[in-house]
């Protein structure tokens, strides 16, 4: 019988996506796959460090796996950005736990599970290594629409709030052949929209070939028969060049979407984040994009109550926010993460009341904007790649358009990954309802 594991995922689509290639490393390692983790002979914990009280997560979701698993001898792997950052310290606050593995090790799981299992010893790397290939074909995909496909590890900028450059490493991209020939391969298996995935996305630059930059790569995927959309994550401000603009409007599968973060409307609080770029730099970018491409939707994320923000401060964000009217956004309440240098230089000046007034403010406001952008869309028809099942009712698929809003609409299950006409007829805050047209 052959053994199992279960991998369960916190964190970003980055995360996501490594728990595919796990997956798919377990798997040729012959282990079979099981949903529930009293049942797994592996119970692989993949963590993210990103969002707040991080650690806090992991180590109470090892006591319930401890709890649940008394008695018996599942071997327990922690991997991803908490693993990297707490390396062996993992081991002394929880001794149910058998094998770390950082972000960069990720291939070196089956070995190590093997050497815990035949030792009863606890094993670890965390150690950083350059190489960001992976074998073609070996991630186990968990979506039968969408492909995450990497083309770069690690960052370099070092955003003072940031902790990525420390779990993930210094930038490193794959070649632009052995990307095209993933997105090759994800098509050929019927995924219909391929997502680019990397710290800094659009500051890709090709190892194998110097002309290719993010511009150009978008173009490469583009040209792979079979792909239907185009998306990516996470852009910066400063790395959207004329080039990427001019392949976002001219390529037809890249969607009219682009995650533009701001993080603050200040620039004397984006100086402190070490943003590299002004308030007024932003918008005047905002209005290219928007020249170039007028039906773009815009998404931001934004920190709130970061080291020395102001009522001033803030306000300069809530009218960036009136300003731009972005069509989503993530926001979030400042607070330190390990090792980044807003924890080491940076006094949280802000109290959590203050935080907490803050961004509920923001997340109003936003509320009001997306409301009024969706209820715009009503009685228009617009395409979507259906992609999953409704979230409330059997009966209802939902899909996003190219501009990244979710719609629900009747639909049966075999229209999964079909390219889609729907006439809009309801809209809410956070996605539209229709009919197939």
């Amino acid at each position: 019988m052959a053994r199992t594991y279960t991998i369960e995922t916190f964190g970003c689509q980055m995360n996501f996506h490594d728990s595919e290639r796990m997956a798919g490393l377990l798997e040729a390692a012959g282990y079979a796959r099981v949903e529930d983790a009293t049942e797994a002979d592996v119970v692989v914990l993949n963590t993210c460090s990103v969002r707040e009280r991080a650690e806090e997560k992991l180590f109470s979701r090892l006591g319930e796996v401890r709890a649940d698993r008394a008695g018996d001898h599942a071997l327990i792997a922690v991997t991803g950005c908490v693993a990297q950052q707490q390396g062996g310290e993992i081991f002394k606050r929880a001794g149910s736990v058998d094998v770390v593995v950082g972000t960069q090790a990720m291939r070196r799981l089956p070995e190590l599970l093997d050497e815990a299992g035949a030792t009863g010893a606890p094993q670890i790397d965390v150690n950083p290594y350059d190489d960001v290939s992976f074998p073609l074909g070996m991630a186990v995909r968990g979506d039968s629409v969408k492909a995450y496909v990497t083309i770069v590890e690690g960052c370099n900028d070092f955003c003072t709030f940031c902790v990525v450059p420390y779990t993930r490493g210094h930038e490193r991209m794959r070649p632009a052949a052995e990307i095209t020939r993933e997105v090759e391969e994800a098509v050929s298996t019927g995924r219909r929209e391929i997502q680019l995935l990397g710290q800094i996305v659009n500051h890709y630059h090709a190892p194998d070939d110097p002309a290719c930059d993010f511009a150009e790569l978008l173009r490469r995927v583009h040209g792979v028969r079979g792909v239907e959309r185009i998306r990516f994550a996470s852009p910066h401000p400063r790395h959207v060049t004329p080039r990427m603009i001019a392949a976002m409007r001219d390529l037809p599968s890249v969607c009219r979407h682009l995650h533009l973060p701001v993080q603050s409307g200040s620039t004397r609080v984006l100086a402190s984040m070490h943003r590299r770029h002004t308030r007024d730099e932003y918008l005047e970018l905002v209005a290219q994009i928007r020249a170039a491409i007028p039906d773009i939707a815009l998404s931001t994320d934004t920190i709130v109550g970061f080291p020395g923000e102001t009522d001033a401060d803030f306000e300069e964000t809530l009218s960036l926010v009136k300003q731009v009217g972005y069509h989503s956004m993530f926001s979030f309440k400042y607070s330190a993460r390990p090792a980044t240098m807003a924890s080491k230089r940076l006094r949280d000046t802000v109290p959590e009341a203050e935080k907490t007034r803050r961004i509920v403010a923001l997340q109003e406001l936003q509320r009001g904007i997306q409301l009024r952008l969706h209820e715009q869309a009503v009685g228009t028809r617009v395409t979507v790649l259906a992609d999953d099942r409704s979230r409330r009712r059997s009966d209802e698929l939902s899909g996003r358009t190219s501009g990244n809003t979710v719609v629900n609409f009747p639909g049966r299950p075999e229209w999964l990954g079909r390219m889609l006409d729907v006439t809009v007829q309801k809209a809410g805050p956070n996605s539209l309802w229709g009919v197939p047209a």
